[in-house]
């Protein structure tokens, strides 16, 4: 199977690269620059330019790319720069699927926990409403223009929510903050924190483009729920160090502006039941295992 992926070099985009390889299929990079090899394939989002016939030969499409939402406090620009590369990149992939004569069978097109917004303690499905604020308006911008290949392919829309990583993505800051004894919860630490380990989020998007059932939006999180502060204690409690140092709320505004009520303190309690009746398998189901798979110690 040729899987073309859009942000191959991000985060979860390089997870998915090498659990392809790992299951002999063959991965190929969306590049901003002149390809180097043959699992790369040139475009240019921003003027809408990519090789016309690129999806003939293409069985299935991640669409990955977008510039982070971590990168705190969010400007005017940097706004625009967050919408830009989500989805301009998107309506071009779209134009090229509904352009070949032989589309892909699938596109996985990245999608959000934040189109939910601020939930308090409802559980949220797929069929939640669209919360309010940037991050939601920014997801449901993004998977209108994903759906509009569903003439010519199948599309999930993948709702990603806090990935778990070892050393980059959302828990990058905060643990080396843990290591040294110096983290504890953000604001009340009563918020819902939907979390996936690394591994968890790339199979269950694997999961999806070959589960030809598969269509529409998709949570894409652990089934078990957690609070940021049980988050923080169990991370703490792996590593084997105190998190009795809170950060206010008030102090995340200051430092990170609506960012910090979207990101940091909104809450968002997701159910991973329509990832689960597929049949998905998580490596790391519950906040221990994936603690304890984030600090290394699995």
């Amino acid at each position: 199977m040729r899987v073309l992926i859009s942000g191959a070099t991000g985060l979860v985009g390089t997870e998915v690269r090498k659990q392809l390889l790992e299951q002999g299929h063959e991965p190929i990079s969306l590049v901003r620059r002149s390809a180097r090899n043959s699992s790369e394939v040139s475009y240019d989002p921003v003027n809408g330019v990519i090789d016309a016939n690129v999806m003939n030969s293409i069985d299935a499409v991640v669409n990955l790319a977008g510039a982070t939402t971590g990168k705190l406090p969010w400007t005017r620009k940097y706004k625009a720069e967050l919408i830009q590369s989500r989805v301009e990149t998107t309506r071009l992939l779209v134009s090229a699927i509904l352009a070949a004569d032989n589309p892909p069978k699938v596109l996985v097109s990245g999608s959000a926990s934040g189109i939910y917004g601020d939930a308090g303690d409802a559980w949220l499905d797929e069929t939640s409403p669209v919360g309010t604020g940037f991050l939601a308006e920014l997801a449901s911008a993004w998977e209108a223009e994903a759906l509009k290949a569903a003439p010519k392919t199948r599309v999930v829309l993948a709702r990603t929510t806090m990935v778990m990583s070892r050393k980059l993505g959302a828990l990058g800051r905060l643990l080396p903050l843990l290591r040294a004894g110096v983290g504890g919860r953000l604001g009340s630490g009563k918020q819902w924190w939907a979390f996936i380990s690394l591994p968890d989020e790339a199979g269950a998007i694997i999961h999806l483009i070959n589960d030809s059932n598969a269509s529409g939006a998709y949570n894409i999180t652990a089934p078990e729920p957690a609070t940021c502060a049980q988050l923080v204690q169990a991370l703490g409690k792996a590593l084997h160090r105190p998190t009795i140092v809170p950060v206010p709320a008030f102090a995340l505004r200051l430092a990170f502006g609506e960012g910090a009520d979207e990101l940091l303190l909104c809450s968002q309690k997701m159910s991973a039941t329509r990832l689960l009746e597929t049949g998905f398998v998580f490596k790391h189901p519950t906040l221990q295992s994936a603690a304890q798979w984030s600090v290394g110690k699995d």
